[in-house]
């Protein structure tokens, strides 16, 4: 049987290292490359521009931030590509985001 996770209750939440202070993180997947997360923001959160090996996705759940210009509020939706830039990103109020990657594979 697989273990049940409620997402917004206050259990398995740690501090999410390389993010900003104050951010926070509830691991739901992690492995074979793949993870899959609940990221906390505070308000204030700022994060530069990055990016990654892997595809990443984004769902807003609550709050918002912006990004490139745009603001995504609850219920927004984000694909990034693997090795694509992307950022910074800013939340005034704080937002709960759930963050997929999704290993990078090539077609050998």
């Amino acid at each position: 049987m697989k273990n049940l996770i409620n997402l917004f209750d206050h259990l398995n939440w740690e501090e999410a290292n390389n993010y900003p202070e104050g951010t926070f993180k509830k691991t739901l997947r992690d492995e074979d490359g793949a993870k899959t997360i609940l990221l906390k923001m505070p308000a204030g959160f700022r994060m530069e521009p990055h990016s990654h090996i892997t595809t990443e996705q984004n769902l807003v759940l609550k709050g918002d931030f912006t990004y490139d210009g745009r603001t995504y509020r609850e219920g927004s939706y984000q694909l990034f590509n693997a090795h694509e830039d992307h950022g910074p990103f800013y939340s005034k109020e704080g937002a709960l985001v759930l963050v997929i990657w999704d290993p990078y594979k090539t077609d050998e």
